[in-house]
């Protein structure tokens, strides 16, 4: 099938690309609500048309989160991304050597696994620029990315920066997906501090933990609560506390990460804006910029009190507003 398939390259490119954590549901925004925080991973890419035409030459070099257990061939996500969004194109995955720099935590709550879309979106887009098609249209990142993440919150983010409310679109004929999303202008004042846990939440697990069901009450709890965090946002943070209350997933996953819940009671209780980001097990706390440092060293002196085995790292992480990067560097 690949010999069928045009090559999207006419000379060796080099790209260095770099791409956000970010965190998802805020408390109430489940699988709606994100945003990106400056925490990049950074992807150096050389692509060069196939010097063999049976199937390209893939190598990925590691460092950092996942260096031991993450493939080095043509199997790694953003690599087994690209071809998939190169063929859907017509082209072929040309010879490709990446060296990815990962500081992003792995299976925490921070979106590894969409900032990992994300790249792939956005080096497979700068493959195609010399094909006829050229690159892929706004929309096409839009889509492609939160198709294969199987929801936007933590992609968009990811993909564009800053902060979003997302949401699928009714199906269009033939069953395919369409999201749509629009960018929040966040008051400039909130910075968040993310507690980072010395162990590993699956996604997967945490999804498997919430009932088919909710009542109505809560249903309808967590619809103003939604809608409050959008004010709190971008308009007056100090509503953030109840605008952070969650009846839809944190309670319900409660067993999965029982050391985080008891850190999200513990700083909620003292008024600190809590949740869990994404589907754990990380803690993050949405604050005013000059009192960041002291909700940092708060969780550390939380985490000194505490007799479990389990450790939480305190980082301040500001909200960024650009997402995935891409420049060309010299040949």
């Amino acid at each position: 099938m690949s010999a069928e398939l045009a090559e999207p390259l006419r000379r060796t490119r080099r790209f260095a690309l770099t791409v956000p954590a970010t965190s998802a549901n805020l408390g109430p925004g489940y699988d709606s609500m994100g945003l990106a925080l400056e925490l990049r991973d950074t992807i150096e890419v050389t692509a060069a048309p196939r010097s063999r035409s049976e199937a390209a030459r893939v190598s990925v070099a590691i460092t950092g989160e996942g260096a031991a257990d993450l493939p080095q061939d043509a199997s790694h996500l953003v690599i087994a991304v690209v071809e998939k969004i190169l063929a859907q194109r017509g082209c072929r995955l040309p010879d490709l050597h990446v060296r990815a720099q990962n500081v992003i935590p792995h299976s925490r709550g921070l979106g590894s696994s969409a900032a990992a879309i994300a790249t792939a979106v956005e080096l497979a887009s700068q493959l195609l620029a010399e094909t006829p098609e050229g690159e892929l249209s706004e929309d096409e990142r839009l889509q492609i990315g939160s198709r294969l993440e199987g929801h936007p919150d933590n992609y968009v983010p990811a993909l564009r920066g800053g902060a979003a409310v997302s949401w699928e679109r009714s199906p269009a004929e033939g069953g395919t997906r369409i999201f749509g999303t629009a960018r929040l202008e966040l008051h400039p004042d909130l910075t968040c501090v993310a507690a980072v846990p010395d162990f590993v939440q699956s996604t997967q697990a945490a999804r498997g933990l919430l009932p088919a069901e909710v009542p109505h009450a809560e249903a309808a709890r967590n619809s103003s609560r939604s809608a409050l965090l959008v004010h709190a946002l971008t308009r007056n943070p100090d509503l953030l506390l109840e605008a952070t209350e969650d009846s839809l997933h944190q309670e319900y996953r409660r067993s999965a990460f029982p050391a985080s819940m008891s850190l999200v009671d513990a700083l909620r209780a003292e008024g600190r804006a809590t949740v869990i980001s994404g589907a754990g097990p990380t803690v993050l706390v949405l604050t005013r910029k000059n009192e960041a440092r002291h909700v940092a060293e708060r969780i550390a002196a939380w985490d000194a009190e505490q007799a479990g085995s389990h450790r939480f790292s305190p980082q301040i992480l500001p909200i960024t507003d650009t997402g995935v990067t891409v420049e060309s560097t010299p040949q």
